[in-house]
């Protein structure tokens, strides 16, 4: 009789499922760890984000500073004899003096007795020279006297031996006596010659004594000169017009040579000290002009001068106002000042923000089209004005961007707004 075999119902079936089911969830994952989105996203309330829209416009490339105004030129004062005592003070910080007017009133003994010693020098050469005049005359007057006698007995001795000559050729005379009377006025000669020598070596002597002497004094007189103005000059005077901003100094005070003592403003003009951004320190030149704000009204100026060195992340320039001078301008006052760095060109543009900060200028999230959320792009920023920042390439007119500080957003590559 034949068997009934019964046939297992739904093993392949649930095995199939099974396998099925499996593989679906490996690939779901490999395809998300390969094709997913793996950057690192963040949720945050979109109202409290500043978005602003790229746009193209006349970017204007300045930036607005304060600048401090100063006088156009400062003059220090310094001690000009050391050892030097303050006797009295004439004119307070403040006042408003004129070149040559006496300031302050020193003393200084040493500088005295100085003086007194380089009197007394000059009068002791001075009497020497005229001692020296005055025996040079005598001693002159006394060689030229003999040499006259001298001539005289040379005359007298020389006719003699003419005559004696001729009787000599005429044998009336013995030949000694000839010889006697030529040998004679051979030395009356040779003493006349001497004489006259001496004369000449004693004046030339005489004279280098007396330049010498003469040297002497004109030294003298011109050290005792120079010692007395140094004394004149503890009568310390105003060396320009201005204002006496500052004197530091108190009556029994003792400076040393070169000691500061105080300064005076020149106020013929004025000038701006401004400190910019190490940022801008390739595009400030001399030259450039900018435009200062005192009670509203703006005043042309430009800039003279670029300090070289750089404290705190900024440098220092100074400018100088080319047409009129605010009125009533003091010194301290501060102005704003809009500082023109180059001509306005067309250019994309994005409105400043916080963002700067945290990016340095190198990225900025861009708002997605179907505002639900914004993204990482790489930018490249050029100039930059109190308003706006030149894009240089990255965004496009029209779009979207978040311009807020970026501290709160960490390493998130993708913001979704709540």
């Amino acid at each position: 009789m034949d068997r009934i075999i019964e046939k297992k119902k739904g093993f392949f079936t649930k095995k199939t499922l099974w396998i099925s089911l499996v593989t679906a969830v490996v690939l779901l994952i490999a395809y998300s760890i390969i094709f997913g989105d793996k950057s690192s996203k963040l949720n945050v309330e979109k109202d409290k984000l500043t978005i602003e829209t790229v746009v193209k416009g006349e970017f204007k490339d300045y930036i607005a500073q304060i600048g401090t105004v100063e006088p156009i030129k400062t003059v220090y004062l310094s001690s000009t004899e050391g050892g030097s005592r303050v006797e009295n003070i004439l004119v307070e910080e403040g006042a408003h003096v004129k070149k040559g007017e006496i300031l302050v009133r020193f003393s200084n003994t040493g500088l005295v007795l100085s003086i007194s010693n380089y009197e007394a020098e000059v009068a002791r050469i001075s009497n020497e020279l005229r001692n020296a005049r005055l025996l040079m005359e005598q001693q002159t007057l006394q060689s030229k006297s003999q040499l006259l006698e001298v001539e005289y007995a040379c005359r007298q001795r020389k006719r003699e031996f003419e005559r004696n000559e001729v009787l000599h050729r005429d044998k009336l005379i013995s030949d000694e006596e000839f010889q006697l009377s030529r040998e004679k006025y051979e030395i009356l000669v040779q003493q006349m010659q001497l004489l006259n020598k001496n004369l000449e070596q004693d004046s030339i002597f005489r004279s280098v004594q007396v330049a010498q002497l003469e040297r002497s004094l004109t030294r003298m007189q011109q050290n005792l000169e120079i010692v007395q103005e140094r004394l004149e000059r503890l009568n310390y005077r105003a060396p320009v017009d201005g204002e006496l901003a500052s004197l530091t100094l108190e009556e029994g005070q003792v400076v040393n040579m070169g000691d500061r003592i105080g300064q005076i403003n020149i106020l013929t003009s004025y000038k701006l000290r401004v400190e910019i951004d190490e940022y801008y320190i390739s595009k400030v030149t001399h030259g450039l002009k900018a435009e200062c704000d005192f009670s509203g009204t703006l005043y042309p100026a430009e800039i003279t001068k670029i300090y070289p060195e750089v404290k705190g992340g900024r440098f220092a320039v100074d400018m100088e106002f080319t047409d009129k001078v605010p009125e009533n301008i003091r010194i301290g006052q501060t102005s704003r000042i809009r500082l023109e760095l180059g001509q306005p060109v067309k250019a994309i543009m994005v409105p400043r923000g916080g963002f700067f900060q945290s990016t340095g200028g190198q990225w900025i999230f861009v708002v997605d089209k179907s505002g639900e959320f914004a993204y990482r792009r790489p930018i490249r920023i050029g100039s930059m004005n109190p308003r706006y920042y030149e894009i240089l390439e990255g965004l496009e007119p029209g779009e979207q961007v978040i311009v807020s500080g970026y501290e709160n957003f960490g390493d998130a590559d993708k913001l979704i707004f709540k």
